[in-house]
């Protein structure tokens, strides 16, 4: 029978008081060892390097000991440039330049949307070299917009209440919250969980089960689905003339999956790659090592079930309404891209930021009562080819549910003639910047070739903590 270890004990033996005796305790509750066994692997774990059954308990001690480098930041920060800097509060700033300043960085951009995160501030944009920083990407990767038009009359928006399909086919195929999922029996199906990844990565086989009963559904937070009216004079690259037309648009990500990838891999980056504290959650990863490559892969898996995610989405809402898809427009923020500037190859990392190359069309949400705009990019060189990803928080959570008036909220839709199915006071319109300052600050960026004016929302629920 196993002996029993103590935390007393071990110490006694030199071992330091934290997460190693713990993992020497339960270890020892499986194999027969004496105080002479366990000494020895503090003193020398290298000599445990190959044994099946301590060799990671024997790397975790060798880590301990002989920790990394610190590394330090550069004395300034790189190129950079900043939209709407009279909109941005000044910690959102300083977040943003210290990122500015890691010895991996080739240059950086904030759009005007910004506030603080983890890591790279919301609107935050940075290009480095042959790295990647899964915090700079964000914990829900590949979060995106899609729209799409349909060539039904508007006139169904504005049917009663209680008869409206378009209201009913929101509460029947969407699933809101953080642990919203799908049963058994109404499992969303789609090629992305036939993916190679699930099988290439040994870890991600035990959350793809998770991942399949979430697929289809929009978590909590900023994410929404709505119904609206679009609004423009054509869209020649979608073969959309001028006109007004019924659309659908919805905002979330990867889910659990994504979430559960920033979390694995910033561990890592964090132990191999030791920064400042004011920096430590931009820790990266050399993308020529195993764990780089695996996390871009792993990022780019979470990218393909995103799209899947909100493809679902409309396909389910859009049949349940009965009605016919015109053109689709979508787009990824949350994510970071292999890109060309300035004759460089750079991990060009958008954390909440739109991709606005010249020519490409994207979505930038305001809020649940105010317009939304379908963009053409310009392609700045200086913004890293992007922009602002919606209108940014005004205030946190915590101060928007202590400070917004339900009445008032209640009050502004009902004049805006919105239809409010669920959502909590912090994702009221008044935690938000005005987004046509937002849109004004970067008008440089993109042009706005299309005005989306919501009219059904749906959000998560009061109550629902948020995963944005």
């Amino acid at each position: 029978m196993a002996k029993t270890q103590t935390g007393g004990k071990l110490k006694k033996l030199g071992y330091p008081q934290g997460p190693i005796i713990g993992m020497v305790i339960e270890r020892c509750k499986d194999f027969e060892v004496d105080n002479t066994f366990l000494e020895d692997l503090w003193r020398h774990p290298e000599n445990y390097s190959m044994d099946k059954d301590w060799s990671d308990i024997a790397k975790v001690i060798s880590d301990h000991k002989n920790p990394p480098p610190a590394i330090h930041l550069k004395f300034g920060p790189v190129k950079n440039k900043i939209w709407g800097e009279d909109i941005i509060d000044e910690a959102t700033i300083e977040q943003f330049h210290t990122a500015c300043r890691l010895p991996i960085a080739v240059q950086g951009a904030q759009m005007p949307d910004g506030h603080v995160g983890y890591g790279l501030p919301i609107g935050g944009v940075l290009g480095v070299k042959n790295a990647v920083i899964p915090y700079a990407v964000g914990v829900d990767i590949a979060c995106r917009m899609r729209m799409t038009l349909f060539s039904d009359s508007i006139k169904l928006l504005y049917a009663p209440k209680h008869e409206n399909l378009l209201r009913r086919a929101i509460e029947k195929e969407t699933a809101f919250g953080l642990g919203a999922r799908f049963r058994d029996e109404d499992k969303r199906h789609h090629p992305v969980m036939d993916d190679q990844m699930w099988f290439d990565v040994p870890w991600l086989r035990h959350i793809k089960d998770r991942a399949w009963h979430q697929l289809g559904s929009s978590g909590s937070g900023n994410h929404f689905v709505c119904f609206g009216i679009l609004k423009t004079e054509g869209i020649e690259e979608l073969g959309v003339k001028g006109g007004e037309y019924l659309a659908l648009m919805s905002h979330s990500g990867s889910r659990g999956l994504g979430n559960e990838i920033a979390k694995h891999y910033t561990k890592i980056a964090m132990e191999t790659n030791r920064l400042p504290n004011e920096a430590k959650h931009l820790a990266w990863l050399d993308l020529d090592t195993h764990d780089g490559w695996e996390y871009w892969e792993a990022m780019n898996l979470a990218g393909r079930y995103a799209s899947a995610n909100h493809q679902l989405i409309h396909e389910h809402v859009g049949r349940a309404a009965g009605l016919h898809s015109q053109a689709v427009i979508e787009n990824h923020h949350n994510f970071a891209w292999k890109e060309e500037h300035f004759g460089e190859e750079l991990i060009v990392h958008r954390k909440g930021a739109t991709p606005a190359g010249k020519g490409v069309l994207g979505v930038i949400p305001g809020t649940m009562a105010d317009v939304s705009h379908v963009v053409r990019g310009l392609g700045s060189p200086d913004s890293l080819n992007s922009a602002a990803h919606g209108a940014g928080r005004a205030m946190s959570r915590k101060q928007a549910k202590q400070t917004i008036d339900r009445l008032e909220v209640k009050r502004l839709l009902e004049e805006r003639n919105v239809d409010l199915i669920s959502a909590d006071l912090d994702e009221s319109p008044q935690a938000y910047k005005a987004i046509a300052e937002v849109m004004a600050a970067q008008s440089d960026l993109v042009e706005s070739i299309a005005v989306f004016t919501p009219r059904i929302v749906k959000m998560a629920p009061p109550g629902e903590k948020a995963e944005d």
